[in-house]
């Protein structure tokens, strides 16, 4: 039988105390219904979403469905309704479902893929059932970890720039916060691919040197109290302030972006990893600044963003990868890497039977 990962419970665990066990189980080999596909998952990656979902920090946690929301792998079967081109082809998951292409927000209630009671599928299992128009070819030119990196923070990162921030021009200067997660990373990619010029803070020298690598236009750390002076010193001459922000953290962030924003700049605001709420300031009105919340992104979206990649050929970037469905050892090292914020990009589990190329 196929083999698959859920969160085993803990009884008496709770919110934020609570650490549950990965747990290895058999399922039931899946049938496709008539416009169904049948994957062979062949990676899947991590997201901030599962790491709280062992901490019993985010919604619905389930303990039947298997975890994780990015995967990739290879059709081995379609129903009798199915395009039979898609027969073979090496394909990426929607890591969400109940948005089609409403750029204002979901037209039904949305649900993300993994671990919750929301919806039943999680890629973290070594075969899966899917409706044919919930698949995207995965990028030729990807590998299979860098093809499973791409969904949740691709679609993420594409929202928030591109839809979201109204600054998605070439030239214009953006912030990008917290770069090393796959989001910010993302957004950087994606950025620089659209001519615009990208900034970028971290806690880390050696991640801002490796943004500047992957095309940054500068950055600072933000463990400097006045960084923001330090990034408006780096801004350019005939252009000395920012468009727009892209924010994962939240925290103070508001009190830095009066200072570097133009009258009518955006904050695109994606996650609060430094804490659940945010001040906003009598200045920021008087700026005529704005806050626009988002997360995750349309169908429509997902496709866009696919292309996109396709076109710059841009490889999303993998921290690290291990291997084997049953590794609990070392996929469990990939969670505590994630909780101590060591990670440059994404990390990912090579479920087995894959090749280095797609």
């Amino acid at each position: 039988m196929p083999k698959a990962i859920t969160m085993q419970h803990i009884e008496g665990g709770k919110p934020g105390k609570v650490y549950y066990p990965l747990n290895l189980i058999d399922v039931p080999t899946p049938k496709p219904g008539p416009s169904d596909l049948i994957v062979e998952i062949h990676a899947a990656a991590l997201n901030h979403r599962d790491f709280f979902l062992r901490q019993h920090l985010y919604p619905a946690p389930s303990f039947e469905t298997p975890i994780l929301a990015d995967g990739y792998g290879v059709v081995t079967s379609v129903g009798s309704a199915a395009s039979k081109s898609w027969l073979g082809k090496k394909v990426i998951l929607t890591p969400g479902r109940g948005w089609k292409e409403d750029p204002l927000a979901p037209e039904t209630p949305y649900a993300i893929l993994g671990g919750t009671k929301t919806f039943p599928l999680g890629t973290l299992q070594e075969v899966v059932v899917v409706d044919q128009d919930e698949v995207e070819e995965a990028p030729g030119h990807l590998s299979a970890s860098e093809a499973a990196a791409l969904p949740l923070t691709g679609l993420t990162g594409w929202r928030a720039l591109v839809t979201k921030s109204g600054n998605a021009e070439k030239g214009r200067n953006i912030l990008v916060t917290g770069i090393g997660g796959g989001v910010a990373l993302n957004v950087l990619q994606f950025g620089v691919g659209l001519g615009i010029n990208i900034y970028v803070t971290s806690g880390s020298q050696e991640k801002l040197d490796k943004a500047k690598a992957l095309g940054a236009k500068g950055g600072v750390s933000y463990k400097d109290e006045a960084w923001e002076k330090e990034l408006k010193k780096q801004l350019p001459n005939d252009r000395p302030y920012l468009d727009a922000i892209i924010d994962g953290a939240g925290g103070p962030i508001i009190s830095k972006a009066v200072r570097l924003l133009k009258a009518g700049g955006v904050v695109v605001q994606y996650g609060m990893t430094v804490g659940p709420k945010m001040d906003w300031l009598m200045s920021a009105n008087l700026n005529h600044l704005e806050l626009r919340g988002s997360t995750m992104g349309s169908r429509k979206e997902f496709r866009d963003m696919v292309k996109f990649v396709n076109e710059k050929n841009i490889r999303p970037v993998v921290s690290r990868t291990v291997h084997g469905i049953d590794n609990l050892k070392d996929i469990d090292s990939l969670f505590e890497e994630m909780r101590n914020g060591s990670q440059f990009g994404k990390l990912v589990i090579e479920l087995g039977g894959t090749t280095s190329k797609l």
